[in-house]
């Protein structure tokens, strides 16, 4: 199966992941395998089949190499990602403590 759908299938996964899900907890756990889908897109778009690491070394020769840019792109996506996360989590945490659940459509009627 092309790898292209799957990363496409794993969008869609969190797409409704974050439109049907009311608990805070999954819909954060949808919006990371949202980053993992992009990530994998990223990490696809710069595959080349038959093609070396792109680092240059004494004595080989030059072949095709693999595009750098989408990894680096994506590791900066991680960090981001992580730091996205961890604020999700303390924002879900604190909501939690103010009203008692992580269930959204209960948390829109209790204001104040």
């Amino acid at each position: 199966m092309n790898p292209y759908v799957l990363c496409f299938a794993l969008f869609l996964v969190g797409v409704y992941g974050v439109l049907a899900k009311r608990d805070l907890i999954k819909i954060i756990l949808a919006l990371g395998i949202l980053g993992y889908a992009a990530n994998l897109f990223l990490v696809l778009v710069g595959y080349r089949a038959d093609a070396h690491y792109p680092i240059l070394e004494p004595g080989v020769q030059l072949g095709p190499m693999v595009d750098p840019l989408p990894q680096a792109l994506v590791l900066t996506s991680i960090v981001i990602e992580l730091g996205t996360t961890a604020l999700m989590v303390a924002l879900a945490i604190r909501l939690f403590q103010k009203y008692g659940t992580f269930d959204i459509s209960n948390i829109r009627r209790l204001r104040g």
